[in-house]
């Protein structure tokens, strides 16, 4: 009777988790049915998953683009920024947390601080003193302002691979040190290989951020040649005499392949480097 009761409670739990993920995967579904439909049937038939036919055409005519640029520029130029930006703020950040935990340096509890505090500043502080400066330095309508400032570290990727440091024996080190290397061999011979999920999980964390970010590319990225995906999308519509719903639901389509395939290869280091030991006291 026990193993009964138990098997029940296995099959309750299981449908209604799998109810609850139905439910938030549904948009997605919505989403993908919709870029498929008639561009009349889109919201008329909003509720139906089932299109009268099938219309593969809407991948063509929104890979077009607008202003003479296609889709496969605004991929190309979200990959870009994705890719340098990620590799600055992981590369940086491990810098960072290396020497804030391995480093004893005057101040550094007051400079850890600092980082930690920065953590809690909304983004909304920080947007018209970086446009100001990022004006003065000539940058506007180019890809530095949102690429340069991932290479100066992101708080909360410091304090993640902090974490993964501290679990590091310290002997080893001292270890190293004997053996002649000095603070640089260590990072990268001996820290590096061992911080890996914390970094992989970093390059995972920055590259959803950058690839979803929306008000830095509407900020300072003026040309249309320039626009990343996500910016591209919003504007979309807005370059169309006539609204084209189901080019535009098939580019957003389009646009989440990178992320669900980032996360479906490498999710076992989303939870290896949150839930195992990255986030240890």
């Amino acid at each position: 009777m026990p193993s009964a009761t138990k098997r029940f409670q296995s099959v309750i739990y299981h449908l209604i988790v799998g109810c609850l993920a139905l439910l938030m995967v549904y948009p997605i579904i919505w989403l993908a049915v919709s870029s498929l439909k008639p561009n009349d049937e889109i919201f008329s038939q909003a509720y139906s998953l089932i299109p009268s036919r099938l219309e593969f055409i809407n991948y063509v005519t929104g890979w077009k683009g607008f202003a003479g640029n296609t889709f496969a520029t605004f991929f190309k130029n979200s990959f870009i920024i994705v890719i340098i930006s990620t590799i600055g703020a992981v590369a940086s950040s491990a810098l960072v947390a290396y020497g804030l935990a391995r480093i004893p340096f005057k101040g550094s509890g007051f400079w850890f601080g600092c980082v930690m505090l920065t953590m809690m500043l909304p983004t909304d502080v920080t947007v018209i003193p970086q446009y100001v400066m990022f004006a003065k330095l000539e940058w506007l309508s180019s890809f530095k302002p949102v690429i340069v400032p991932s290479f100066f570290g992101v708080p909360f990727f410091i304090f993640l691979i902090m974490q993964f440091i501290r679990t590091i024996p310290q002997e080893m080190d001292e270890a190293a040190k004997m053996d002649g290397c000095n603070k640089y061999s260590i990072f990268f011979r001996i820290i590096v290989p061992m911080i890996v999920p914390s970094l992989v999980t970093a390059t995972i964390f920055q590259f959803y951020w950058k690839w979803d970010d929306f008000i830095n590319p509407l900020l300072y990225l003026n040309k249309p040649s320039l626009y990343p995906v996500s910016l591209a999308l919003k504007l979309f519509l807005d370059g169309e005499s006539i609204n084209n719903w189901g080019g535009m639901f098939a580019m957003s389509t389009l646009s989440l392949l990178p992320i669900v395939i980032i996360f479906f290869v490498f999710q076992k280091f989303i939870v290896e480097g949150i839930s195992t030991s990255g986030l240890k006291g």
